[in-house]
């Protein structure tokens, strides 16, 4: 249920992301933007570690240079965001959003790629990727 939850969390806070960027990019510019956010998120990640200190630092050493530039891949997110939603809406941009994370899940599941568990994907899953887009095809009528 916890993870539920905090899936939930996630989304809606991906969503009001996107909507703030957008209105920040108009003001700004949209990489100013994504720098001013990019920043903000680096200065509240830095308090929340300062408070809870939860992890091991010296396990950094461990992981892939690859993985290390994980936060990176933000900016791409932000401008992507930003763009999208300024052409085609926000209800539009965060449907495609969604199709896309879910295909891209799908075939790391499927393929056991950055060393998540390997998954067998059935029927069940081909038809709800199925919906989702139909679903985007109908809100676009």
């Amino acid at each position: 249920m916890k993870g539920i939850i905090y899936a939930l969390l996630g989304g809606a806070f991906i969503t009001l992301q996107g909507v703030a960027n957008t209105t920040i990019g108009k003001d700004i510019g949209t990489w100013q933007g994504a720098t001013l956010t990019q920043f903000t998120g680096f200065i509240a990640a830095l308090l929340i570690y300062l408070t809870v200190r939860d992890g091991n630092k010296e396990g950094i050493r461990q992981v892939k240079p690859l993985y290390r530039i994980g936060g990176a891949f933000g900016a791409v997110i932000i401008f992507s965001e930003v763009t999208a939603i300024q052409q085609i809406g926000v209800t539009f941009a965060i449907a495609v959003l969604l199709i896309a994370q879910l295909t891209l899940i799908f075939l790391i599941d499927k393929n056991g790629w950055f060393g998540v568990i390997k998954r067998q994907m059935k029927l069940p899953q081909f038809v709800g990727i199925g919906l989702m887009i139909g679903g985007i095809v109908v809100l676009n009528l």
